[in-house]
């Protein structure tokens, strides 16, 4: 009985290692043709979704299930007659206006709510997307129209959030409306980001604020030291190297490199002062709030969140409402290498359930 256990684990063993080669050679193909058609092309596309159709739909499932059969039906007449009745205004409307030669005529979309969503990282990484979003708005998108972006971000890197901040300020360069929603944490760069809206909105214990610069590194150089290795760096430049990772930092390099800071906190501020009339002394000093607190600093004008603001723009019948979303298309070898993955993540986990000790014992 032994053996037989013995013999069903070694060509168990031998089965696995034929299925991880396959799987490893099948990843190293799906990585060649991924690269490939990266360089090619990006297959990214813009998707609008109808929010205010969507709504709608909701609306009239929950109608039809909740109401009384009697009641629904007096509903559904009672809509159908206002539906008649704008048709009747429509064209009524329509026979009133004067005649216009049809190349004087222009096509002047009703007001539309346009809804992005920027989920922020450290690099801000979506910036690209906000881009190709805010573009494609741009080409049609009028004074009438109203844009909001809600921002969830702790920060990152300053250059990165000031390009995303500039994308956002497009918009107001156009007489767009902008609104930005906070309803979890719009902090350091992501409040660089929301302080360009004409108005900033947030859930009431949203953390907001955080106007300040950090910067943090280890030095190896005692440890490098101890164990007698040499680091050394060449520039050309007094300033080239403040700080550094390995070597041995100098007070004048650290003096160097907080003036670098500090400078990147007074654009930061002058930034804010720009769109925003705050006093900086009390906000800017890397402190956050709640929102609670926040509006009474002028960090943000009302307390609300992203969906209170949409329904309540569906509600007064405002105009449609549309979420703008650029959508990079998953390629066939991405597809692949998620299958690989799943597998050997689902072959390693049944290993690690069989316990062939005590099979062997059997």
């Amino acid at each position: 009985m032994t053996s037989f256990f013995f013999e069903y684990g070694l060509f168990l063993a031998k089965l696995l290692s034929v299925i991880f080669g396959l799987l490893f050679v099948l990843s190293g193909i799906a990585r060649i043709i991924s690269n490939h058609r990266s360089e090619e092309s990006s297959d990214g596309s813009i998707v609008l979704t109808n929010l205010s159709e969507e709504l709608d739909e909701i609306e009239e499932l929950f109608l039809e299930e909740t109401l009384e059969e009697a009641a629904y039906k007096r509903y559904q007449k009672q809509k159908k007659l206002t539906e008649k009745k704008e048709r009747k205004e429509e064209k009524k409307a329509a026979k009133q206006k004067p005649k216009q030669k049809l190349e004087e005529e222009t096509i002047e979309p009703d007001s539309r709510l346009f809804v992005i969503h920027f989920q922020g990282d450290v690099e801000a990484s979506e910036v690209d997307n906000l881009r190709e979003c805010i573009n494609a708005i741009l080409t049609t998108a009028t004074e009438r129209d109203e844009v909001l972006v809600t921002v969830d971000s702790h920060g990152g890197y300053v250059h990165s959030y000031g390009l995303a901040a500039s994308q956002l300020a497009r918009l107001r360069a156009q007489n767009i409306q902008l609104t930005v929603a906070i309803d979890s944490v719009a902090a350091s760069g992501g409040y660089l980001m929301a302080v360009v809206a004409n108005k900033i909105i947030a859930a009431p214990f949203a953390i907001v604020g955080s106007i300040g610069v950090i910067a943090e590194l280890p030095n190896f150089h005692r440890l490098l030291k101890k164990h007698d290795v040499d680091y050394e760096t060449y520039t050309a430049g007094k300033y080239k190297r403040t700080v550094t990772v390995f070597g041995e930092n100098t007070e004048q390099g650290r003096a160097k490199f907080r003036e670098e800071l500090a400078d990147v906190h007074r654009l930061f501020q002058q930034h804010i002062a720009d769109y925003r009339k705050i006093n900086l002394e009390k906000t800017a000093t890397g402190e956050h709030w709640h929102a609670k607190d926040a509006i009474k600093l002028g960090l943000v004008d009302e307390i609300k969140t992203s969906d209170d603001f949409m329904f309540e723009y569906h509600r007064e019948e405002k105009g449609k409402m549309y979420r703008v979303e650029y959508v990079i298309k998953e390629s066939f070898a991405d597809r692949l290498q998620h299958i690989i993955h799943h597998t050997g993540k689902t072959l390693l986990t049944a290993l690690v359930k069989l316990k062939p000790g005590k099979i062997l014992r059997s």
